[in-house]
């Protein structure tokens, strides 16, 4: 005969032992995911020429758009306000060039993962960025569209100061998010390249 013990007996035991192996599995839920994922894009580290291009296009927009917003600081539209000091400067301008420079190592190196130390720094500085200018705020957008021709003002005339500072606040949310996921990404993806072929 079994004797039943105060926990229930055999039959607790083996709902102990189901139920510690659910909480194993839930445990190891998101690890597995982020191995599968980083095997995924180990197969897919390598950019096509496509890809590459496009990446350099991406380097030349960012290069328009910092001429955008230096015509505005040359000629004094009135665009950047009293507040845009040096700080502001070095942080805004950076941040741009910091994505501009991740595209130029992607088209040039081919590898994504490589590139993916840049794309942490890069998101982190966006995101100090955000958080800095909103902070001290130092734009004025009812004079983004004055450096465009005036039959092209109307492209961007409806930009104000109230939807850019509730863009801003909602964009440092994804930029801190991907900054964490793109910095464990990029060890387990090294990882799964070091494995031998």
């Amino acid at each position: 005969m079994i004797r039943r013990s105060r926990a229930g007996g055999p039959a607790q035991g083996r709902l102990d032992a189901g139920s510690l192996g659910d909480d194993l599995s839930a445990a190891q839920a998101p690890n597995n995911w982020l191995a599968r994922k980083a095997e995924t894009e180990a197969k897919t580290d390598v950019i096509p020429s496509s890809d590459r291009a496009g990446n350099a296009a991406g380097a030349i927009v960012a290069l328009i758009v910092v001429w955008f917003f230096y015509a505005h600081q040359s000629s004094s539209t009135g665009f950047f306000t009293t507040r845009f000091g040096p700080s502001e400067a070095f942080l805004f301008y950076f941040s741009i060039a910091l994505g501009a420079a991740a595209s130029v190592a992607r088209a040039i190196i081919g590898r994504k993962n490589a590139v993916r130390p840049l794309d942490v720094l890069g998101t982190a500085f966006v995101a100090l960025t955000i958080a800095w200018m909103l902070s001290v705020f130092p734009f004025d957008f009812s004079h983004f569209a004055d450096v465009l021709p005036k039959a092209l003002q109307f492209v961007l005339r409806w930009v104000s100061n109230g939807i850019v500072k509730a863009l801003m606040t909602i964009g440092i949310i994804p930029a801190c998010i991907m900054t964490v996921y793109t910095a464990i990404l990029y060890v387990f993806v090294r990882r799964e390249l070091s494995r031998p072929r």
